[in-house]
């Protein structure tokens, strides 16, 4: 599979800079004064600044949780989705949906859980305990 590229808003490239490096660890490629490009669990994902947060275009009810749209994020093994969820506790962080097991006895089932960086934009962590289950239905 091939990595994949997002470009999102930010209001402080510094304060981005911190959360996605501190946070998941990631690697910082190409910069400029207006944007900065995170080796993002593979994926290239560059933060570009912007004057004004973007606003919350809405939510969504997945199994009896209120998710907001949009967002991003990543499926990771269960061993690395569990050292990122370990080191956001350690961190104190808040979590805007804690750490859980999803859909139970269900195709799909999955550990999910929601942060949210310094700009508003959340992000989402998963985890399946095979990638035949991803889009299973």
């Amino acid at each position: 599979m091939r990595p994949f590229h997002l470009a999102f808003p930010v209001t402080n490239l510094d304060a981005a800079r911190a959360f996605y490096v501190d946070r998941f660890g990631c690697a910082i490629g190409r910069t400029s004064e207006r944007w900065i490009d995170f080796d993002f669990f593979g994926h290239q994902i560059t933060a570009h600044l912007v004057e004004s947060p973007q606003e919350d275009a809405g939510r969504n009810a997945v199994d009896g949780d209120s998710i907001r749209v949009p967002h991003f994020g990543v499926i990771l093994d269960k061993s690395e989705w569990e050292k990122v969820r370990d080191r956001i506790t350690e961190r104190c962080d808040t979590f805007l949906l804690a750490p859980k097991i999803r859909f139970v006895g269900e195709p799909g089932e999955q550990g999910t859980f929601f942060v949210s960086d310094p700009s508003g934009n959340v992000l989402e962590f998963k985890y399946f305990n095979s990638d035949a289950d991803i889009f299973r239905t």
